[in-house]
């Protein structure tokens, strides 16, 4: 299967000074779904940002689909128009994404980007609204939402593109549990329908729910391990030493209990799961 989206030797830093990425190689491959797991200031976000060609590297090559992502490629409109329609970016906050003054607004607003006409982004809109059951918002003022129904309008905004790939900022920030698992199932749902899928996150149960190839970033800025869902959250020690877990210490009556805390319930599969 071919890669899509390949990094190789990148480092990053902001303003020259503080480093972001170091010596980062990683692939993609069409319909596949990857997450970058690591505590906050690891570079995950940066990692997507370069990605999606919102940044670009200090040294190292990025290409999509076998063609380098520079500046001065990006500055080809064909090429230009190929990897933004490809990509949709869903970030962290979505107040970020959100400008227009409806929701209807906001789902036609990338549609008729792509120069098409209205009848049919209007069609593309609706039919997004239905499949992610939000139609009763359709109307209503972007600033009148809940942030679970903003994050449910982001979602729409970018799948309005139909983007072949999803580069997704921490899925589950800010969302309550019964928004969560509308995420995640339409993630799932999303790649069986064949969508390359990255997102970044420091919730473990996600990793376990979702089953992704897993890259963790180190505190250093470094790719420490890549594996699979299982390998990963079965390695104890690992996840230890990266601080994705850690010691946590809590009384019963007059009992210290230790036990190992993350954002994930620790299991260990097998006959004592």
């Amino acid at each position: 299967m071919e890669d899509i989206i390949s990094l190789k030797n990148i480092d990053y830093s902001y303003y020259g000074k503080i480093p972001a990425l170091k010596n980062i190689n990683l692939s993609v491959k069409k319909g596949e779904m990857v997450a970058i797991i690591g505590l906050n200031g690891s570079g995950k976000s940066t990692l997507l940002n370069i990605m999606n060609a919102l940044i670009f590297p200090d040294s190292g090559e990025v290409s999509f689909k076998g063609n380098p992502v520079t500046e001065k490629s990006l500055s080809d409109k064909s090429f230009g128009i190929q990897l933004r329609q490809s990509m949709g970016y869903i970030f962290q906050n979505p107040e970020i994404q959100l400008f227009c003054p409806t929701v209807f607004d906001e789902l036609l607003f990338a549609p008729l980007q792509l120069n098409l006409t209205v009848e049919d982004a209007e069609e593309r809109a609706e039919q997004t609204l239905s499949f992610l059951g939000i139609e009763y918002l359709k109307e209503r003022p972007v600033l009148m939402l809940s942030g679970g129904e903003k994050k449910k309008v982001a979602i729409a905004s970018v799948l309005t593109m139909n983007p072949d790939i999803l580069l997704i900022d921490e899925p589950l920030s800010s969302l309550d549990p019964k928004t969560q698992t509308f995420f995640i199932d339409l993630l799932l749902e999303l790649n069986r329908a064949g969508k390359t899928i990255v997102f970044t996150t420091h919730h473990l149960d996600l990793i376990d729910h979702l089953q992704p190839r897993v890259v963790v970033l180190s505190e250093d800025h470094t790719i420490q391990k890549t594996g699979t869902a299982s390998e990963i959250l079965s390695d104890e020690e690992f996840l230890i030493s990266v601080n994705l877990i850690h010691e946590h210490v809590h009384k019963h009556g007059n009992e210290v209990h230790r036990h190992y805390h993350s954002h994930y319930v620790f299991h260990k599969h097998g006959d004592n799961s």
